[in-house]
């Protein structure tokens, strides 16, 4: 037996590092970037944990402080638990999830599924990577616009060609058919999503229908030996709309969609249950089937007694509508406070703008500082020269675009309002504003 300090050599346990040069991973491990905005997030924790106060404005999340889940959901939990409903649940979710999300499709969008159409997940994220591990090959092509959240480390994790295209302001951030008429040939996969995020924006009616026509006129184009092209609709914000805006489906639009359509949902959003881990995929049985399997082996299903007490709560429209009500006016709240004051900056001639909150809890704001010089004579050269000085000058934490795939340097930034209260809002505003005005 090799003993350390034998003779036969010996183990330095005071490093993590290999001695040889040999890479300890696989290639794809040591090919994957990390997240930026978890990099992000350690910053703000070094600078809180030292006593500094930050509006946190970066995390994609619901402080159970500000919103908490819905209390039916919550005591239904309890009571699954308190029967013993704590075994292993069936690989495509228990049933009576699967048939109330069946029912609340049909009562919610007009969409008529069987239950064996419904994949559970712990979580929607499963859901995207099992969308794109079941209809993707390595090489073949995804499209999706930027910003977006993690495509391209979909793409990544599956081999596929990533084809992802620049949405504009002018447009919300939102992909239109002119922008994907040009890479649509040949494509295997569109991914969208609505309200998105980072942008907190929403499809209208007609931009997603063009975009709808287009998938079905490429599969139109090609033969019976050729595979389709899919779309994979992730619209777990669905149900956070805010004024004139309406949460629109493709396959509502268009019904001959169906056969191409994914959808990724959960309660995540829709009811601050973002560690409850619940979410689902609805699409056409042979694709559910095919992606149950894949799954089944990585284990991402939703714990046992949160998929009985979710099933519960779809089955209850008063208690969702009660509960949406208040959530929605909770977040809007913040997102308007914050709308209010960059666009009052901007006003005051200040270079900063902000796109109308239609959705999500996102709001996009740009902050146009690049290339000028802070009271410390430092050059504000990128957006993360932005970002750290905002955080640094006024405690004002966001995340720059290129956190969602967007190259350019454009100012732009997300700014999620889940985990903040609308008094750290207010007394922020005041404080950005000098920063802003700091640099010349």
């Amino acid at each position: 037996m090799f003993e350390p300090g034998s003779a036969a050599g010996t183990i330095d346990t005071t490093t993590n590092a290999p001695s040889e040069d040999a890479s300890r991973v696989s290639a794809m491990s040591e090919g994957m970037s990390g997240s930026e905005i978890l990099r992000i997030a350690a910053e703000i924790r070094a600078m809180t944990e030292a006593g500094q106060r930050v509006c946190n404005l970066t995390v994609g999340d619901f402080s159970p402080t500000e919103f908490r889940i819905p209390t039916f959901l919550e005591n239904e939990i309890a009571a699954a638990l308190e029967r013993g409903e704590t075994n292993y649940p069936p690989s495509n979710g228990v049933a009576v999830l699967r048939e109330a999300v069946a029912r609340f499709y049909e009562r919610s969008f007009g969409l008529r599924y069987p239950a064996a159409s419904v994949l559970v997940t712990a979580g929607s994220r499963p859901g995207i990577y099992g969308t794109f591990r079941t209809v993707v090959d390595p090489g073949d092509r995804v499209v999706y616009a930027v910003p977006s959240w993690n495509n391209n480390h979909y793409c990544y994790l599956t081999g596929a060609f990533g084809v992802p295209v620049v949405a504009s302001s002018a447009d919300a951030f939102l992909p239109t058919r002119e922008l994907l008429e040009p890479v649509i040939r040949n494509a295997r996969l569109v991914a969208l999503n609505s309200p998105l995020n980072p942008t907190g924006t929403a499809f209208s009616s007609d931009a997603l229908a063009g975009i709808c026509d287009l998938v079905l006129e490429e599969n139109a184009r090609r033969s019976s030996a050729e595979r389709p092209l899919y779309l994979m609709y992730d619209q777990v914000y669905g149900m956070l709309t805010f004024g004139d805006t309406r949460h629109v489906d493709p396959v509502s639009l268009r019904p001959e969609l169906a056969p191409y359509t994914l959808y990724v949902d959960g309660i995540s959003k829709a009811f601050a249950a973002t560690g409850v881990r619940v979410g689902w995929v609805v699409g056409p049985q042979d694709l559910i089937s095919s992606m149950n399997h894949f799954l089944g082996h990585v284990g991402a299903w939703a714990p046992r007694a949160e998929q009985i007490a979710t099933a519960k709560l779809l089955d209850a429209p008063n208690e969702i509508a009660s509960y949406a009500s208040g959530l929605k006016a909770g977040v809007r709240q913040r997102l308007d406070a914050l709308y209010a004051g960059i666009m009052t900056m901007r006003a005051a001639g200040l270079p900063v703008e902000a796109t109308e909150p239609m959705g999500a809890i996102y709001l996009s704001a740009r902050f146009a500082l690049n290339g000028k010089r802070t009271p410390d004579g430092d050059v504000l050269r990128t957006n993360d020269d932005v970002r750290r000085y905002l955080l640094k000058a006024a405690g004002f934490a966001v995340v720059p675009f290129q956190a969602f795939g967007v190259r350019e340097d454009t100012g732009w930034f997300r700014l999620s309002v889940g985990a903040v209260s609308l008094m750290d809002i207010e007394r922020v505003l005041p404080v950005l504003k000098q920063a802003i005005q700091s640099v010349t």
